[in-house]
């Protein structure tokens, strides 16, 4: 009986020490944060801006893939203005108590950082727009004809928001982001490897002989995957006593199913399943789903953006289909009409 407690306690342990390791790799200043110089550019000016006046910044959302360093930006942020930055997620945030809660804890200038806030309930929106445009909070105390509303001033502060799922924020809660709505890109493969060497010396380890951009070639052009495979090599390197060179990534990725273009083994199942059983495409995401035993939303926020991205696939009114580069890729002969668009 006395195995269970022990063996949870280490879970947390592991899960706080890989937290910290995540964490000593997030950029700590503008110059170490590589790529999305629009962004910055942007975030800079209106951090000077309002410093210079004595006021908060502005509302700022940022939308975009996982991994771009969205939360990154926001503790970036909080640095430069000298803030103390509060975090917290749209799914955490159940009840209005919970955002009052959390509101009325600020103190005078401080930011909360909200991930994920297309997942906040309608209701809970309603609360947050006096907040966020007046700095009041109205709460309705009561039901019935006894309901009476409370309004609580609010300390000044900056909301910084974050989403991969721009749509489903609705229009009056994006309008209130009144510092801007920026967009964050892929990084480039260059960008990507200027990421590695600065995350190879902070976890200590030699990388050589161009292994920086094997791995950035293979990240799917995201920071976060990147370092993920960058401590894969490392892990492997280190077992097998190999120097952490281009040779060494290969066998590594090879050991997670990566191919040279980055594919995971879900990737290439997805291409194949359109070739083989759908003759191509194109086919439903819901059919497609069905094929692969796989959540929509997996294909659609995982799968689909890079594949998009290679030109591997291509969304048209009637579905999927693949193009004559997945084909290649996949070493498969194309059917007749794709054949065709070669002549």
């Amino acid at each position: 009986m006395s195995s269970k407690p022990i063996k949870e306690k280490m879970v947390v342990e592991e899960g706080e020490h890989a937290s910290f390791l995540d964490n000593e790799l997030r950029p700590s200043n503008w110059q170490d944060y590589v790529g999305q110089k629009a962004v910055k550019d942007n975030l800079k000016i209106l951090i000077q801006a309002a410093t210079e006046r004595g006021v908060p910044p502005e509302h700022v959302l940022f939308y975009g893939p996982p991994g771009l360093g969205k939360t990154t930006l926001a503790h970036l942020v909080a640095k430069e203005t000298g803030r103390s930055i509060k975090i917290t997620s749209g799914p955490a945030i159940e009840r209005v108590g919970d955002l009052a809660s959390v509101l009325t804890n600020l103190a005078a200038g401080d930011i909360l950082f909200i991930d994920e806030i297309h997942r906040l309930n309608k209701t809970i929106e309603e609360v947050l727009y006096p907040a966020m445009e007046s700095g009041v909070l109205d709460i309705i105390i009561g039901k019935g004809p006894s309901a009476r509303t409370i309004q609580l001033e609010l300390p000044p502060f900056t909301l910084l928001a974050a989403t991969t799922r721009v749509a489903m924020i609705s229009s009056p809660l994006r309008s209130r982001f009144s510092g801007g709505v920026f967009r964050l890109e892929f990084y480039t493969e260059d960008e990507i490897a200027e990421i590695l060497r600065r995350s190879a010396k902070i976890i200590g380890v030699k990388i050589e002989g161009g292994a920086e951009k094997e791995i950035a070639k293979r990240s799917r052009f995201t920071p976060r995957t990147a370092n993920y495979f960058l401590k894969r090599a490392r892990d492997f390197a280190q077992v097998e006593t190999r120097p952490l060179n281009q040779e060494t990534v290969k066998l590594a990725l090879k050991l997670l199913g990566i191919d040279d273009k980055g594919l995971s083994p879900s990737d290439r199942r997805l291409l194949e399943i359109i070739a083989d059983k759908f003759t191509g495409g194109p086919v439903g995401l819901g059919t497609l789903a069905a094929a692969l035993s796989e959540e929509e939303a997996t294909i659609e926020e995982f799968n689909e953006p890079y594949l998009l991205q290679l030109g591997f696939i291509e969304r048209t009114t009637r579905g999927r289909a693949l193009t004559l580069h997945a084909y290649a890729h996949l070493g498969k002969t194309p059917p007749a009409n794709l054949q065709k668009k070669l002549l």
